[in-house]
């Protein structure tokens, strides 16, 4: 009679493997300056911003981007955008979005749920106003 210890051991070692790999993939990600919930189709845009240097990098760390048969990304009914300055009057179109200013803040969104805690945080220091735009059409609740 086969050993049990012996016949699930490799399979169970291999398992431990992959779980760590793919933390480490995850931590140099985030190392690198990406979020675990990166779209490919970010990576894309890097040559408008003059970021071709790291669009690689950005490649290996992206998720596929979802298609039309998924479904779409989480509404949140809240955020907070926060940020040294603003220019325009053009995110006054959000009900839900409320400007934090901080003085010297890198800006950041805070997408908050309907009790306003924080769900997720995002860096958009190289976003320009119609990204930002787009991205609280995209996720950000009526």
């Amino acid at each position: 009679m086969a050993d049990w210890t012996r016949l699930f051991s490799l399979p169970l070692l291999f398992m431990v493997y992959l779980g760590e790999c793919s933390l480490d993939f995850v931590e140099e990600c985030t190392l690198k300056g990406f979020t675990h919930n990166l779209a490919c189709s970010t990576c894309e845009l890097m040559g408008d911003f003059k970021l071709e240097v790291i669009k690689p990098d950005c490649l290996q760390c992206c998720q596929k981007d979802k298609t039309e048969e998924e479904p779409t990304s989480k509404k949140y009914p809240f955020a907070e955008l926060v940020v040294s300055f603003v220019r325009g009057d053009r995110l006054d179109q959000f009900p839900g979005l409320t400007v934090k200013y901080a003085r010297g803040a890198d800006p950041v969104i805070r997408l908050l749920d309907e009790n306003r805690e924080v769900q997720e945080t995002l860096g958009v220091d190289k976003w320009n106003t119609d990204s930002l735009e787009e991205f609280f059409k995209l996720h950000l609740q009526n």
